[in-house]
């Protein structure tokens, strides 16, 4: 086993956020996997870009799923976490996440517009 990181980058208020904080939580507590850090970056580390000139499609996505509506507090951010596990594990735990945020099995949009980094 190694560590493993999963980068998710999203457009969400506090509300948001912690909403895909629980998917990813749960997601690692059903296969016994514990995050060894979980942190939210507005700038990407090493590059000095922001989040908000990496995701700005997702605020573009946003406003295009949901038009009319004030984004309110929401903004681009990087959900990062680092976690000790298998390749297999990892890949289970990424599955269902993504399949999580926006079920595909829906015709809805998404709640937390997303991207995999």
């Amino acid at each position: 086993m190694r560590t493993r990181a999963m980068r998710f980058g999203l457009y969400a208020d506090e509300q948001g956020l912690a909403r895909v904080r629980g998917i990813v939580d749960e997601a690692m507590a059903y296969r016994a996997v514990r995050a060894h850090e979980i942190a939210v970056v507005r700038t990407l580390p090493g590059s000095g870009l922001t989040t908000a000139e990496a995701y700005d499609h997702l605020a573009e996505q946003w406003t295009w799923e949901n038009p009319g509506l004030d984004s309110g507090a929401r903004e681009p951010v990087e959900l990062r976490v680092r976690m000790m596990c298998s390749l297999r594990t990892w890949r289970a735990v990424r599955k269902a996440v993504t399949g999580a945020l926006c079920p595909a099995d829906t015709t809805h949009v998404c709640r937390v517009p997303w991207a995999a980094a």
